[in-house]
């Protein structure tokens, strides 16, 4: 397994990592920096466990907004040709999540004052919301940033497939046997037959081949009904199987069962799928 194969593996894992990392480090600098420079002024108003409450309470509150920012991107792309529209759309999401960011740090703020019984004074909320709302503007502006940025490097690096049509009908109704996979500005050809199993992972269905993971921007169910006349089946709501390339089933004690494909990959086989897929081995 390269190194590119490991991070499509554990890609959420890396991401989570990452991310915790970053406003880990980037909080504990901004604390350390808010007690230096009360230093130099003279005594600290505040105590040593403050600052840091401050920055990492601020930090949490970002890191339970990601996904939503994440969806956003997805649901309501920024759209040029309607430009005043998607200005629009997302000037009411930069406020909405000012205003859950502020929530969520302000809460934590306050029980950890609560457990060290102190209390915590956000200020004149209306004054205080609009002095966090102008750094807010600018975090929630540089995350869709980054989200957008990351997107590309990744589809550019493990490749996106797309199914090779004839004709002009829809795609989600065509049947197709080749897909079309455009990496780092060059395109490949793949077998549908090749795929040895599928994975649901959001608006995208993950194909595996060989090994490596191409995404198609597709539903599981749709994908399935395209190519099931080819030998695939779907044996539980996140994942799907190629027939020929099944090594073994092996029954469960929970009714399910567990499918061990010829590439060493182990699927469950849930008990809703089991008689449709019984039907398909016959």
């Amino acid at each position: 397994m390269n190194k590119l194969q490991h991070f499509q593996k554990y890609k959420l894992r890396y991401e989570v990592l990452v991310i915790f990392c970053y406003f880990l480090f980037n909080s504990l600098i901004s604390a350390t920096s808010v007690i230096m420079e009360a230093n130099r002024s003279g005594e600290p108003n505040f105590q040593l466990w403050e600052p840091f409450v401050w920055q990492w309470s601020s930090a949490l509150g970002i890191i339970s907004l990601l996904p939503a920012c994440v969806w956003l991107l997805k649901k309501q792309p920024f759209n040029w040709s309607k430009i005043k529209y998607s200005l629009a759309i997302y000037f009411i999401c930069s406020i909405l999540f000012s205003i859950l960011h502020v929530s969520v740090m302000v809460a934590i703020r306050e029980f950890v004052y609560w457990t060290q019984s102190l209390n915590y004074n956000f200020g004149n909320i209306f004054i205080e919301f609009l002095y966090e709302y102008r750094k807010d503007l600018m975090s929630f502006i540089s995350l869709l940033v980054v989200i957008k940025g990351y997107d590309f490097i990744v589809s550019q690096l493990q490749g996106e497939a797309s199914p090779i049509a004839v004709g002009e009908e829809e795609i989600v109704t065509q049947r197709f046997d080749r897909l079309l996979v455009k990496k780092l500005g060059k395109e490949f050809i793949v077998k549908v037959e090749d795929i040895e199993w599928l994975e649901s992972s959001g608006n995208y269905v993950n194909l595996h081949i060989k090994g490596r993971i191409y995404p198609t921007r597709a539903t599981l169910t749709q994908l399935i009904a395209q190519i099931e006349d080819q030998g695939f089946c779907r044996i539980h709501r996140s994942h799907a199987v190629n027939l020929n390339n099944i090594e073994s089933i092996t029954p469960l004690s929970s009714g399910d069962s567990e499918v061990r494909l010829s590439n060493g990959k182990t699927l469950n086989l849930s008990r809703r799928y089991k008689d449709a897929f019984k039907s398909r081995l016959l």
